[in-house]
């Protein structure tokens, strides 16, 4: 979350762009700790989106899978080209 150290969630779904808050339990620190603002860690948790930077999905976590979501059937990480004037904006800015 913004200006906290990273924290680690069990969450209910994998988070959509129609999402406005990420639903979780189990919320803990990278060590394993109970966050100190948190009373019951086996709470549910409603976080909204405005307070979170990225949510990392390791891709044993959503089933093994080593496709990104998104990508059209058959397609491969490697398929992938990077727009070089996207890059540019972004070196820009």
């Amino acid at each position: 979350m913004t200006g906290e150290q990273p924290l680690l969630a069990d969450l209910r779904a994998i988070p959509t762009a129609a999402d406005a808050a990420l639903v979780c339990t189990n919320l803990r620190t990278t060590g394993g700790m109970r966050p100190s603002f948190i009373d019951r860690i086996e709470s549910w948790f409603l976080i909204p989106l405005m307070h979170v930077r990225f949510v990392e999905l390791p891709p044993d976590a959503i089933g093994g899978e080593d496709a990104l979501p998104g990508l059209p059937e058959g397609a491969e990480a490697e398929d992938l080209e990077l727009d070089e004037d996207f890059l540019r904006r972004i070196r820009e800015a």
